[in-house]
Formats: C-alpha cells, sequence, structure tokens
C-alpha cells in the first residue's frame, strides 16, 4: 500500500505541474494549494480502498479534480433558476423578482458610502427610516411608520413593543403556521405576550372578543390566514368592528396583513386583497406586511399607522437587531416609488407583470418550447401542451387560481423513479429549472418563463434518465 501511495506525485511537485500552476494563477496561491493538498488527501482514501494508483497520480486526472474542486468553491450558492413551478411568488425560490430600476439604486447604493444614518441638511447623525418612511406614510395614510427585515420580526416586535407580559385577543380561526413550523402562538410567546384565543375556528362574533376584554389584554389583533382559508359555515368580525370595540377599551387595534398590497388588484382583473390604506382606514391603529410578496420589492417587514405607536415600537432596543442595512433600504425606497405612478405598475413590477401575464402570451411560449422540448426527448417521453392554474403563492390569496399554460413531459417508460431523475436533470442544467411532479408526469408552468430562448439554449445538456451522453 505505501509504494502506491508513493505513486501519488508530493504536493510540491503537484503544484509545480503546468495545468495546476494556470489554477494557482486564476484562483490564488492559498486556494489552490488547499485544493492540491485536498486532492491528495482524497487520492490516498480511495487507494486505500483498492483504486488504482497509477490512475489517480495521472496528471491529468489530479488536475481536472483539483479544477473541479475549485469552480465548485469559487461558484455561489446562490443562483438564477427557471421557476416553472406554477407558483408565481415562490418563498423557496426568492419570492418577488426586483424591477430593474430597483436593482440599480441597489448596485449604486453598494459601490459607495451612503446618507444611510446621516442628515445632510444638519451634519447630524440620521435615522435610516427616513429614507422610506414618509412614502410609506403618503401611499398608506398612515401618521408614521418604520421598517425591520421581515414581517414576522415586525409583528414579534409590535407584540413585544405594546403586549408584553399581557394578554392580546386573536380569532381561534386564525391562529395559523406558515412556512417552516413558524406558527404565530410561538412568536407571542418569544415576544412575552400571552395569547388569548376568541371564538372558534370557524365561527367567531363581535361577542365573543368582547366578553374577553379585561384588564390584562393590552391589544386586539387580526392575522392574515396566509396560506388557507375557511369555508363553509363561517364568520369573522368585520375589521371596522373590531377597531371600534378596541377603541371603545382603550385598546390598539393591530392588523397583521402578511403579503401586504398598495393597491386594488381588481384593476387588472384579480381577485382582491385588502390593502394597507383601506385597513388603517377601518380603524386600525397599525398595519404590518411585507416587502417581497405583492408589493414586489426586497424583504422587508412594514409597520405603519399611529404616530404614538411607532414611537414607541422605533424605541424598542429589538428594533436595532431587527433593522435593514442600506442595499434593502435602498430596494424598498426603490419599490415604493414605482407606485407613485400606479399607472406604470404593471408593466414596471415583475410580480405584477407575470400575475397578469395574457394567457395568450403563455401559449406563444409554450408553442416555441414544447416542439424543442419534444426534440430532445424523442421517443423517451411524450411532450404536450395542457392548460393548467398558476398560483399566486407566499401566503396571498390562498385559493384563488390563475389560467396558465404547461409544458408536461410523459414518460414512455419508467415510473416515479424516472421522473424524479429528470426532474434532478433539470435542477442540473446550468440555470436550473424547477417544475414539480404531478399526475405520473412533469409540468412546466410557463407563466413566469420569460426568456425562451435561454431556456431553450442549454436544452442540449440535459442528460435524460437511461440515456448515455455521446
Amino acid at each position: 500500500m505505501s509504494a502506491d501511495f508513493k505513486k501519488l506525485p508530493a504536493l510540491d511537485r503537484l503544484l509545480a505541474w503546468p495545468q495546476v500552476k494556470a489554477l494557482t494563477a486564476a484562483y490564488g496561491e492559498t486556494a489552490a494549494k488547499d485544493a492540491a493538498r485536498a486532492m491528495l488527501a482524497t487520492a490516498r482514501d480511495e487507494i486505500a480502498k483498492g483504486a488504482n494508483a497509477d490512475d489517480l497520480a495521472k496528471p491529468a486526472i489530479l488536475g481536472q479534480r483539483i479544477e473541479a474542486l475549485l469552480a465548485a468553491r469559487f461558484s455561489p450558492s446562490l443562483r438564477p433558476v427557471f421557476n416553472l413551478t406554477g407558483t408565481v411568488i415562490h418563498t423557496n425560490l426568492g419570492r418577488a423578482i426586483m424591477p430593474e430600476s430597483v436593482i440599480a439604486e441597489v448596485a449604486a447604493a453598494a459601490a459607495q458610502p451612503t446618507n444611510l444614518e446621516f442628515d445632510l441638511a444638519t451634519g447630524r447623525r440620521g435615522d435610516r427610516d427616513s429614507h422610506v418612511e414618509a412614502q410609506i406614510c403618503r401611499l398608506t395614510g398612515a401618521e408614521a411608520a418604520t421598517v425591520v427585515n421581515n414581517n414576522a420580526a415586525a409583528v414579534l416586535l409590535v407584540l413585544n413593543t405594546l403586549a408584553r407580559r399581557k394578554e392580546v385577543l386573536v380569532s381561534r380561526g386564525e391562529l395559523v403556521e406558515i412556512g417552516g413550523a413558524f406558527r404565530i402562538p410561538d412568536v407571542m410567546a418569544r415576544a412575552g405576550a400571552k395569547l388569548h384565543e376568541v371564538g372558534t375556528t370557524n365561527r367567531t362574533h363581535l361577542k365573543d372578543f368582547a366578553e374577553a376584554v379585561s384588564d390584562r389584554v393590552a391589544l386586539v389583533m387580526k392575522i392574515h390566514t396566509s396560506n388557507y382559508e375557511v369555508q363553509g359555515f363561517t364568520k369573522a368580525v368585520p375589521e371596522a368592528e373590531l377597531a371600534a370595540l378596541s377603541h371603545n377599551h382603550g385598546l390598539p387595534f393591530v392588523v397583521d396583513l402578511g403579503s401586504g398590497m398598495l393597491v386594488d388588484l381588481a384593476q387588472w382583473g384579480l381577485p382582491h386583497e385588502r390593502t394597507a390604506q383601506e385597513t388603517l382606514a377601518d380603524g386600525a391603529d397599525l398595519v404590518t406586511f411585507s416587502g417581497d410578496k405583492l408589493l414586489g420589492g426586497p424583504q422587508a417587514g412594514i409597520i405603519a399607522g399611529r404616530a404614538d405607536l411607532v414611537a414607541k415600537i422605533k424605541k424598542n432596543p429589538m428594533k436595532r437587531a431587527l433593522r435593514l442595512d442600506k442595499l434593502v433600504i435602498a430596494a424598498l425606497s426603490a419599490t415604493l416609488r414605482l407606485y407613485e405612478a400606479p399607472e406604470r405598475l404593471q408593466q414596471e413590477v415583475p410580480v405584477l407583470r407575470l400575475l397578469t401575464r395574457p394567457l395568450e402570451e403563455i401559449d406563444a411560449v409554450a408553442d416555441e418550447v414544447a416542439p424543442a422540448l419534444a426534440d430532445v426527448f424523442g421517443d423517451a417521453a411524450r411532450v404536450e401542451t395542457s392548460a393548467c392554474n398558476s398560483q399566486i403563492g407566499s401566503g396571498a390569496l390562498p385559493v384563488d387560481l390563475l389560467p396558465s399554460r404547461a409544458v408536461v413531459i410523459h414518460p414512455t417508460s419508467g415510473k416515479g423513479g424516472w421522473l424524479n431523475r429528470l426532474a434532478a436533470a433539470f435542477r442540473a442544467l446550468p440555470v436550473p429549472v424547477i417544475g414539480r411532479i404531478s399526475d405520473g408526469a412533469l409540468w412546466l408552468d410557463l407563466r413566469c418563463l420569460e426568456d425562451a430562448a435561454g431556456f431553450i439554449s442549454q436544452l442540449g445538456e440535459l442528460n435524460l434518465p437511461g440515456r448515455k451522453r455521446s
């Protein structure tokens, strides 16, 4: 065994090989030396397990392995993908695609110092919220606003500030769990507030809230049910009535809007989602909502409403831990600026453009993509175009679907294992393709495919299950 080990080059000799010297020039001496050392250790392990030492010691083999390791280490972990899942605002795929104008402002803020917390007029320290607060107030009608790193943080901060060691009244039908087993009761507990459930899962009346009010209660809260909807024999208390009850007892009324929106989606033929403006107009003292869902901007949590309550929230020590950095503030401000000209939103905000994409346009993409896929699969699968339904996603309008078109790939032989390997092969493309397996086929919903040419150009690299590359 020791004789076989000696067939491997010493580290210094390996680093002197021309192909490894080229890698040193490309990736740096430290990284190349570390990769070479790792490859020698791997080769010794393989020889110990019976691998052929003569093959492993070849310069071409070791050089290729070192290059592959360095390429993997220096490749970004976050990669663009084609979202063909049928979910437009997909949490696992990064939610909203930001507008080009927003991306440009983020790049500018990243490239140089900014006046993040510097008041240019006075020359003194400023407030980073000032870059977005006036915009939020103008667009929502709120007296004041503040921002944190996501809507869950917004809810946590509001509860910790206004209801620590006291009770919060919430309808039992709104005790939601969102992705990653993130539950509202757990958030309340971590915030130091005590959940007081009101009513039943399917029906809650105003009297249920009225009977629960006591001197132990700090606020009344309404929570967007996010990714589900209770249907059938149901009853929910309108926000205006809850606001009136809360105010009669001197309690703040807080509404977690979840996704949140600043314009009426119905103008584009989409289902109506209550806006922050409507909620505040109905008497809510505070609203919280996300920046990276229907709003179409960066991940952020927006808190808007009464000035005295926002002032208390901003003084909470937790606010610093949850604050936004300059890049997110730049992105959020640029996104909000687009809402100052709502007549152009459909064209300028990618989320709204994709949600309102005409079916005829999606059909044209299907006519382009389906033949290309059929050529790739040959007799290995049957490729057809089918009507399907997309969903908005990320807790927005959970039961409302959008008519769409998909390319459906049916295997001519093989079962679920073949489809799983096919889905993996699509994910292994230079720009990974993410679809969904359903009804014994792989479905590629085309609503979000705007670069059909780019999609088609990489199909030649698709490694089909059971087919050897030539």
